[in-house]
Order: structure tokens, then C-alpha cells, then sequence
């Protein structure tokens, strides 16, 4: 079969869910038109066209607009015989906002984006005049597109206002899937400009409900998390940051790759080491492979070797966005040096200290003293200082398990496990009233057939999402 009997199949499936008010079949139908993303051709699109929507028209001669012209040669074999009628004289706006969403998609593969931002822009018009709960699930599709059209070009802070009318509008229309994503495309675009109290502003006051689509919900939780790191509230975005990576599908690599860059980077900054097993993922290795450098220098508190990794991947963590983090760590290493050396010596000069911890200070004799003073008020260190004799006097460390360090940590563990089985159950999904009717053996087959199709497509919607 060739694509534009694909496409055929699609617009069928979407007029049988328009009629039927049946949201699951547009959604399939979306997830299928993923599969077919790298196969759309020009000629297949403008047969396609034609068969949907009344040549001539209004919609036809705009979306035909933006394809180029191709060769007779170029066309399909099985593409609409030229003196067949369009069988659609009056299209539905499901099938419309779906042409919509093909001519956009294939112009942004094609790179062809000031196109796209017409297209995008003339099909967003559009959708504020469309109030059908079928239409939720392309135009949620619409509204990520015509957020990646302005990106691209480096022009988002000009679709912040009518992002902001487009969440206003899905709020009273009580388009919930619609409301997630735009707002995902919001604090992306603060984000994007490093406008992280605004962000944080609309996230408190935006409405809450439950998540209808797992993908928006792992971009939530990402940018959530973001916003918590810059805030300095560490412990919620840890959190945030490994629940994100950790209900992230596996295709999504580049998603999870970012999530655990902010994550290993949230770990340091509260005192912790993350396993080496976190660099070691696979397909991550290489990505990761600055952040694992970095940790080994907090993880020894070697000063000179942390500012030897920052200086030598300063442009990476430039393009992470993570260098006023890492500015952060300096401390961390700081402190980590000091608790190595009071683990190691029971009386040691603050000279030595100061050698040890290589303090580049044009008086590293006071810093030090200055910096042990601190550490020691916050617990970091269990020492005494010897102003007299200039000397750190590390106390005898006791036994852990005499204290209640084991009960918090085996506590922390239970409430994560307990949490995971919470969501877990929260996820499942049953068909719509199952409870109330019998299911046929027509519907039975018609249902395990879909699911079928969606665990073979699923790897395919994935990738495309992320």
C-alpha cells in the first residue's frame, strides 16, 4: 500500500471518530500518521488533499499553496484518478485541522520554516473557531508544531501572547489536554528566556487535573523541576527531575539525557554522588561524559580539578544551560575537600588546610579559617577550631547505626517505592463503561486489534513527541 491509500484509511478512521464522538480513534489516527512522517511526499499530500477537501476552495487553495510543485513523473501510482469527484463536498473539521496538521508537519521536515510559520499560524486561527472535543487531540498536535516553527526561527517570544489566549481559550472549553500542552509551551517559552519567576507564576495559578498524555506530563515534570533548581529548592527538584527520566519512554533519548544532566547536577548540589552507573547508560555515555568528570572532582573535593573540567566543557555546559549551577558547586567541592581531611587527620593547621584545598585567595590562611568556621556551624564537619594555634581538632566520629541516619534513609526508600505503586495504579486505564455492558465479540476483536497496533506504533509516537 502506498501512502496516500494510508492517508485514505486515516481520514476515514477520523471521520468514523468525529461522527461517533469517539476521541481514542483520532488519537489512533494520529499515532499512525507518525508512522507514515518520513514517507509524506508532496505529490501524495496533494492527492490527498484533493480527495478531502472541495478543490477550489478556500482551505484546498491555501494548504495547496505551500506544497511545491512536482513533476507528473513524481506522482504516485496509486494516487486519485483525475476524474474522480472529491467524495467530501462539506469536510468535517476534524478532517480539515488533520490537513492542517500534514501540510505543517511536512514542511518542517522539509525545513521549509517561514512556510511552516504561515501554515501554522493560518491553521491556529482556525482551531479558535472549532469547539469539538474531537479536535482536542490535533489541535494539542497544532499548538506543539506552531510552538516548534517559532523556535526554530528564533522568533518565540512573538507567539507568547497568543499562547496565552490559546490556554485561556482551552480553560473555558475545558480542553484539558489542550491546557497541559500549552502550558508545557508557556514555561517553555519563559524558560527559553531564562524567565523563570513568570514561569513559576503560571504554573502555581494554572489550573490542576489530572494528566491525559504521558509525554506533556514528563515535560511538566522537566520544566517543573528546572524552575525548582533555579529556586534553590533542590530536594523537589530531584524529585521532579528523576520522575520525569524515569517515566520517559525509552526512545525518547534525548529527553532523558537532559532530565539526568539537570539530575546529576541536582544530586551534587545536596551532597550526593550519583552511582556511576547513571553515566553508564546506554546511549548516554558520551553525553554524559562532562557531568561524570565533574562529579569525580566534587566526589574527591579537588578544587584545581574542578575548575580544570569547568574551563574545559564550559561550552557544553553553555548549551546546557547549566553553568551558573556549576558556579553553584564550587562550595560543594569545597566542602567535600574539607570532610575528606577531617576524616584523615585528627589535628591539622589551617596552612595545610588551605594547601590541601588549594585556595587560589590572595590570604588562603583567613579563607580557610573562614571556611571552616562555616562548616562547622552547619554540621558539615564534627570538628573544633584552634584560633590560637591556627589548627582544625577533628572530633572521633561515632558509630552511624547508633543514630537514626539508617531509619531515615530505609524511610526515604519505603515512601519512594510506595509512591511508584501509587502512580502505577493511578495510570492504569479501563475502556469507558466496561462495568455496564458486555463487550461483543465484534468489539472484543475490533479492541484487541487496536491495542496491537498501538504496542507497534508506540516506539514511533515516542520519538516523534520527544
Amino acid at each position: 500500500m502506498g501512502v496516500y491509500s494510508d492517508l485514505k484509511e486515516i481520514a476515514s478512521l477520523i471521520e468514523t471518530g468525529a461522527y461517533a464522538r469517539e476521541v481514542r480513534r483520532i488519537s489512533r489516527a494520529v499515532r499512525l500518521t507518525m508512522v507514515l512522517r518520513k514517507k509524506l511526499k508532496a505529490s501524495s499530500l496533494g492527492a490527498f488533499l484533493n480527495y478531502v477537501l472541495v478543490p477550489g476552495s478556500e482551505v484546498h487553495s491555501r494548504l495547496s499553496s505551500f506544497l511545491p510543485k512536482e513533476d507528473e513523473h513524481d506522482m504516485e501510482v496509486d494516487s486519485a484518478p483525475s476524474g474522480t469527484p472529491a467524495p467530501v463536498k462539506h469536510p468535517l473539521p476534524e478532517l480539515e485541522i488533520y490537513c492542517y496538521l500534514l501540510v505543517l508537519i511536512f514542511l518542517i521536515d522539509q525545513k521549509k520554516y517561514d512556510e511552516a510559520k504561515a501554515c501554522s499560524s493560518t491553521s491556529i486561527a482556525r482551531l479558535k473557531t472549532v469547539n469539538r472535543r474531537t479536535v482536542d487531540v490535533l489541535a494539542s498536535r497544532l499548538y506543539f508544531y506552531y510552538s516548534l516553527c517559532y523556535e526554530l526561527t528564533g522568533d518565540l517570544a512573538e507567539i507568547r501572547g497568543n499562547l496565552l489566549a490559546l490556554h485561556r481559550i482551552a480553560t473555558l472549553r475545558r480542553d484539558e489536554l489542550g491546557q497541559e500542552t500549552l502550558l508545557n509551551l508557556l514555561l517553555r517559552n519563559y524558560l527559553h528566556y531564562n524567565l523563570y519567576d513568570q514561569a513559576e507564576k503560571l504554573r502555581s495559578k494554572a489550573p490542576h487535573f489530572e494528566a491525559h498524555s504521558n509525554q506533556q506530563f514528563c515535560r511538566y515534570l522537566f520544566y517543573l523541576g528546572k524552575i525548582r533548581t533555579i529556586q534553590l529548592e533542590y530536594t523537589d527538584a530531584k524529585e521532579s527531575l528523576l520522575q520525569a527520566a524515569r517515566k520517559a519512554p525509552q526512545a525518547a533519548l534525548g529527553f532523558r539525557v537532559q532530565c539526568n544532566k539537570w539530575a546529576i547536577i541536582v544530586r551534587l548540589l545536596l551532597g550526593e554522588i550519583p552511582e556511576r552507573t547513571v553515566f553508564m547508560q546506554k546511549g548516554m555515555e558520551k553525553a554524559l561524559r562532562p557531568y561524570f568528570e565533574l562529579t569525580n572532582a566534587v566526589r574527591i573535593g579537588d578544587l584545581e580539578l574542578f575548575r580544570n573540567v569547568a574551563e574545559k566543557f564550559s561550552s557544553t555546559f553553555g548549551s546546557d544551560r547549566t553553568n551558573n549551577l556549576i558556579v553553584r558547586l564550587r562550595h560543594n567541592v569545597i566542602r567535600t575537600g574539607l570532610r575528606n581531611i577531617s576524616i584523615s587527620y585528627s589535628r591539622i593547621s589551617l596552612t595545610d588546610v588551605a594547601k590541601k584545598l588549594r585556595l587560589d585567595s590572595p590570604n588562603p590562611v583567613a579563607d580557610a579559617e573562614s571556611i571552616v568556621s562555616k562548616a562547622i556551624r552547619d554540621g558539615a564537619i564534627d570538628a573544633t577550631l584552634d584560633h590560637a594555634n591556627g589548627w582544625m581538632v577533628s572530633k572521633e566520629t561515632g558509630d552511624i547505626y547508633s543514630t537514626n541516619e539508617p531509619q531515615i534513609a530505609f524511610n526515604s526508600r519505603i515512601a519512594f517505592c510506595l509512591n511508584m505503586h501509587n502512580e502505577a495504579v493511578r495510570a492504569l486505564r479501563f475502556p469507558p463503561n466496561s462495568h455496564k455492558e458486555k463487550e461483543s465479540a465484534e468489539k472484543r476483536r475490533e479492541r484487541q486489534q487496536q491495542e496491537q497496533e498501538l504496542a507497534q506504533h508506540i516506539a514511533e509516537e515516542d520519538d516523534d513527541d520527544f
